[in-house]
């Protein structure tokens, strides 16, 4: 593995596209770039207080990016050692060579970089696709997981909400090409606005700063080549994954994780239905289930607090490591 450290922001994008802008980094973080052999990972990360505390990692859900988990990351510095990754073809990460989307690609990404890294057990932490891939992580690699945080996580449901259906009609093919034709006209805003209302249980929580970045990190996204392939190809992976059956079904690796797990549900989720809630807790074997009724499918943007409040609540419980 070789790891380069980044002085703010990184312009690596730039040699897949030149008119694509750096990535956002708040105060306080650090970006570095990871690289293994077929991939490589930008990885985004928060100096803790002190040395010495327990790792964690975060991974965000499909369209996301490790800025995913800005609000999150301080408010657990005193008790975590804490990075979060883009996953490939995600955030600054580049597409994979094998271009492998699926949820067992995302996850064995995840894998090596922890393995990469020598960091684990950590305390994983996963939203919606992101959770599915933390879900699986957990079950084939128990070793290393301490915990498991999970938001919204993407686990099968017979019925899918009705809201849910266009992000899932991204995996038929051919779709998203339309999508893309047929929207051409619209702004980075008003793109901005709408993933907003469909992911916010109130959009109106969000504060004009944090709209001007995430319309800055839209007008970024749009610009790089195979934005559109890399959302298509991870939604087909979340589909199929809903499909698999046997010991590779979601549900079943839910079962089989032995980490202590906190769940976190929305009641205004708009794409991970609040009614998995009571299945998710009966489906892993140590978990703990706190709801939100307000929040939408990114608690942990919304109300970083209580998301906070809870992991240390398990942490506790755990020992304190």
């Amino acid at each position: 593995m070789s790891s380069t450290e980044l002085p703010g922001v990184r312009a690596a994008a730039a040699a897949v596209s030149p008119t694509v802008s750096t990535v956002r980094v708040a105060e306080g973080e650090r970006l570095r770039s990871v690289t293994l052999p077929g991939l490589t990972l930008t990885v985004r990360s928060r100096p803790p207080e002190r040395t010495g505390l327990p790792p964690a990692l975060f991974v965000h859900g499909l369209g996301g990016s490790s800025q995913n988990w800005t609000a999150l990351m301080p408010l657990l510095q005193d008790v975590l050692d804490s990075e979060a990754v883009d996953l490939p073809g995600f955030g600054d990460s580049p597409p994979p060579d094998d271009g492998n989307y699926s949820v067992t690609g995302h996850a064995r990404a995840v894998i090596r970089l922890l393995d990469a890294g020598e960091r684990g057990p950590v305390h994983l932490f996963g939203n919606s696709l992101g959770g599915a891939v933390a879900t699986r992580v957990a079950a084939v690699r128990p070793d290393l997981v301490r915990t498991l945080t999970l938001i919204s996580p993407a686990l099968p449901e017979i019925r899918v909400q009705l809201s849910a259906a266009p992000t899932a009609l991204l995996a038929v093919p051919g779709v998203v090409s339309l999508f893309a034709r047929m929207t051409r006209d619209w702004s980075a805003e008003e793109r901005t606005r709408g993933v907003m209302g469909l992911c916010y249980g109130d959009p109106a929580r969000v504060s004009a700063d944090g709209l001007r970045d995430a319309v800055a990190e839209m007008e970024r996204r749009l610009a790089l080549p195979y934005f559109w392939d890399a959302m298509a190809r991870s939604a087909r992976g979340i589909v199929d994954a809903y499909t698999l059956g046997g010991q590779h079904g979601l549900w079943r690796q839910a079962e089989r994780v032995l980490a202590p797990t906190q769940l976190v549900y929305g009641g205004r989720d708009r794409l991970v239905s609040y009614r998995m809630a009571r299945r998710a807790s009966a489906a892993f074997r140590d978990a703990r289930l706190l709801t939100l009724p307000d929040a939408g499918h990114v608690a942990m943007m919304e109300y970083p607090e209580a998301v906070a409040q809870a992991f240390r609540d398990l942490l506790d419980e755990c020992g304190g490591s």
